[in-house]
């Protein structure tokens, strides 16, 4: 008999194997992996609990499920074949890099076969995107993207053009909400046993970091299509025009909050763009540029950084081409260990729910991390840890190259910014103990002086950049008016303060 093995982020039954109504399913509740590191504890009880979920749901509907709870894959897999023996199983692709090849060993050393098969949580197939990129650096998104966008017919007219005139309307969605601005409020969830049983053995068993108690992410399919529902009918239409905005007192506020959901399989991403175009097709209320931002990030870059993981891996984990080797400061476990407002409010929404949104992980987090020098290693695996929506196939690309430039495989600069950033795109500055206007003196922001010794300190690799000519014009102007060796001092001083947990 062929039965189908599930893994806990392929929950998807609309497609892929489990569409195909197997008689058998296979699931291999493994927690090895969750020893590894220190993971958000709402990450591991998303994952357990959506599992066990699924497993319910197929046995209602009929469906044989062998779930084995065991340490490894290997263990469960021996229970399998003790019972089974010589079954062959069928299972999507995993992404992450090695793991196919892996899954196959163990089947095959207890007597089975394994046919892997096309990941259907993703759009674009490999075969496509390698005729369109090649298989070698440098990738380029906004190319991928707009072939994507042809290839599917999603926001495109009949003669091929993109809807409106433009491929992309980024920077139409970059204003800054009004000082009376309130943001829709966002579904919660109520859950079953599965959800409080899984929180006290995770509670029990690892080593986590974040708050256990706060979970209220979806862990079914119908959670997971309300939550769906909910930003297509309150949030789309402010999703374009915020979502660069951060804000002190909302945590949220327009963003869709549905990655972690797209990413263990509960929704596919071609339903949840296909859902967003209908309603900007039936509704006044939703503009060309909330729509397209929704789009652009589901099948442009969640489908970018799918490829150059697959094209660049294992290299991609230990990329450093500008030799950062900083420990990560105490501030990223501890957001009291900063007076930054703005990283400390990051860092603590991470610690809360296992999620920031996209400008405060590029921005503040990876921002800090980047002018600071830490490891890209060292960064990328906290990101792994500490987010619900975290797998290796999309934070590793995200942080080592886009987050800390350790790769120019696939970005053409790197995504440094001083606190006129910070200041321009979120309300913190303005309650924070450091002053944004000031980059040496003790109540100089941190990410200033930062900024300016990044440059310098990096000027050989990269004054030649072609983006980057008007910043480093800006240095020879602090160089030549002798203010260069005072902020970098400054900096040394942040660097020490930050190690020490005091900044």
């Amino acid at each position: 008999m062929t039965a189908v093995w599930v893994l806990g982020d392929q929950l998807s039954r609309r497609q892929g194997p489990l569409a195909d109504d197997p008689d058998r399913v296979v699931m291999v509740e493994a927690p090895a992996f969750a020893r590894r590191r220190r993971y958000h504890p709402q990450k591991l009880v998303l994952v357990f609990a959506a599992m066990r979920h699924l497993r319910d749901e197929l046995r209602e509907d009929g469906v044989e499920v062998v779930y084995e709870r065991a340490e490894t894959f290997g263990e469960g897999l021996d229970a399998y074949f003790e019972q089974y023996p010589g079954d062959d199983l069928v299972v999507q692709r995993p992404a992450s890099h090695g793991s196919a090849d892996r899954l196959r060993r163990l089947v095959e050393a207890r007597g089975g076969s394994l046919d892997v098969v096309a990941n259907a949580n993703f759009v674009c197939p490999p075969a496509q995107f390698d005729e369109w990129q090649g298989t070698e650096p440098p990738f380029d998104h906004e190319s991928f993207y707009r072939e994507m966008r042809r290839e599917t017919g999603y926001l495109v007219d009949d003669d091929g053009s993109p809807e409106g005139g433009d491929w992309n309307y980024d920077d139409q969605n970059r204003e800054t909400p009004p000082s009376d601005y309130e943001s829709p409020p966002v579904p919660s969830f109520d859950h079953d046993e599965h959800v409080p049983a899984v929180r006290e053995w995770v509670a029990d068993e690892f080593d986590t970091w974040g708050d256990p108690e706060g979970f209220d992410w979806p862990v079914t399919r119908e959670q997971a299509e309300r939550a769906l529902e909910d930003f297509l009918d309150h949030r789309l239409p402010g999703f374009g025009p915020y979502e660069d905005a951060v804000l002190a007192d909302d945590w949220h506020l327009e963003h869709s909050l549905l990655s972690s959901a797209l990413n263990v399989g509960l929704l596919d991403p071609e339903e949840v763009v296909e859902a967003a175009i209908d309603e900007y097709r039936s509704r006044d209320d939703v503009p060309l540029n909330s729509v397209e931002g929704f789009v652009r990030q589901i099948v442009g870059w969640r489908e970018f950084v799918r490829h150059v993981y697959r094209h660049q891996m294992p290299g991609l984990a230990s990329a450093n081409q500008l030799g950062a080797d900083r420990d990560l400061p105490p501030l990223y476990w501890d957001p009291d260990a900063t007076d930054m407002a703005c990283l400390g409010s990051a860092v603590g929404r991470v610690y809360d729910r296992g999620y920031a949104h996209h400008i405060e992980r590029l921005m503040l987090l990876s921002n800090f991390a980047l002018t600071y020098g830490a490891s890209p290693q060292a960064l990328n695996d906290w990101f792994h840890g500490g987010f619900v929506d975290a797998y290796h196939w999309v934070v590793t690309p995200n942080v080592v190259g886009m987050g800390v430039f350790g790769t120019d495989a696939f970005t053409t600069k790197p995504y440094a910014a001083s606190a006129n950033y910070v200041d321009r795109m979120s309300d913190h500055c303005r309650g924070c103990a450091f002053d944004p206007d000031s980059t040496t003196g003790e109540r100089a922001c941190p990410f200033n002086s930062l900024y300016w010794d990044f440059l310098a300190t990096h000027e050989d690799r990269l004054r030649s950049n072609h983006r980057m000519g008007l910043v480093y014009s800006h240095l020879d102007d602090k160089r030549e008016a002798g203010s260069l060796p005072e902020i970098r001092e400054r900096a040394r001083r942040v660097r020490r303060r930050a190690a020490a947990g005091d900044l």
